[in-house]
């Protein structure tokens, strides 16, 4: 067989991977960074689970779904379960035995989680423990801004929901490092998973003491009087409390040209968004839609 047919086959039979701004036209490309503004901002109010639930019950009660839909086809059902599952369907032309279209996405993400009992002091400061979720890089969670995220439940019974270190007069918290030239014999010498070690991923939460000097756990201490003052909260609602630790602020386009976006929670928040804009755009499927977003990967 000559070259100039073996090239003809080739290219008529194999594919060819093209990079979308190649592809695209003007307004594909206007459209893609409209859809990336949407994204950006739903990962701001989605870093954890029962954030994620929120917006998406938020967005999915706009756009005409609910926990109790009328029976006038389609169908636009959500179901919600513990804050920490969501469900949206969409009722198909066809009878579910005949199939339906599915796509499952988790909403979790790697972080650190605070321990039960969670405040002690040491070298003059106070910590809170942690102990990581799922599969991070230790060293990418060292000297950089904090928050926290979650919910306490308080002796009366009460809940409370807490963010601290997203907006700019909040207080951000972080992991202390050692200094790089006193790093060598405690971290440059060793295998990366021996250097940092997820034990010490503690979160250094205050510096300034409470009493005299004579006060016992007066930086401990001094970190409870402040949540008392400003959450109503004692030691003891820490213990049920769902506490997590994400890296602060909001996502950024990232490159001169801003054709990246830079952000905590895109896996798989990514495909958490992607699902939800797939489920919201269908208007009257053939085939019953249901998009489930789960707490586990």
């Amino acid at each position: 067989m000559k070259k100039t047919e073996i090239k003809k086959i080739t290219e008529k039979l194999i594919s060819k991977p093209r990079l979308f701004w190649d592809a695209a036209d003007t307004k594909e490309k206007e459209q893609v960074f409209d859809f990336d503004k949407e994204y950006q901002n739903f990962l701001n109010k989605a870093k954890t689970e029962r954030e994620a639930v929120n917006i998406i019950s938020e967005i999915a009660l706009k756009n005409g779904f609910s926990p109790n839909p009328s029976s006038r086809p389609p169908i636009k059902l959500m179901k919600t379960f513990q804050e920490k599952l969501i469900a949206l369907s969409i009722s198909g032309k066809k009878p579910i035995n005949e199939g339906i279209n599915l796509i499952v996405s988790h909403l979790d993400s790697p972080r650190l989680d605070l321990k039960q009992n969670p405040l002690y002091e040491d070298v003059d400061l106070a910590f809170m423990k942690t102990h990581y979720y799922g599969g991070i890089k230790k060293f990418q969670w060292l000297t950089r801004p904090l928050a926290i995220h979650g919910k306490v439940i308080r002796s009366n019974g009460s809940s409370l929901d807490i963010v601290v270190g997203e907006n700019n007069s909040d207080p951000v918290f972080t992991v202390s490092d050692i200094l790089p030239h006193l790093a060598k014999n405690v971290q440059t010498d060793k295998k990366v998973s021996d250097a940092f070690v997820g034990e010490k991923l503690n979160l250094m939460v205050g510096s300034i003491p409470f009493g005299d000097k004579d006060t016992k756990d007066r930086f401990k201490l001094a970190i409870l009087n402040l949540l008392n003052e400003k959450f109503g909260i004692v030691e003891e609602d820490l213990i049920s409390a769902e506490l997590e630790v994400v890296p602060a602020g909001v996502a950024r386009d990232v490159g001169w040209d801003r054709g990246l976006t830079g952000a905590y929670g895109q896996d798989d928040r990514s495909c958490v968004f992607t699902s939800l804009k797939a489920i919201i755009d269908i208007k009257n499927p053939q085939k019953t839609a249901l998009v489930l977003f789960v707490d586990k990967e």
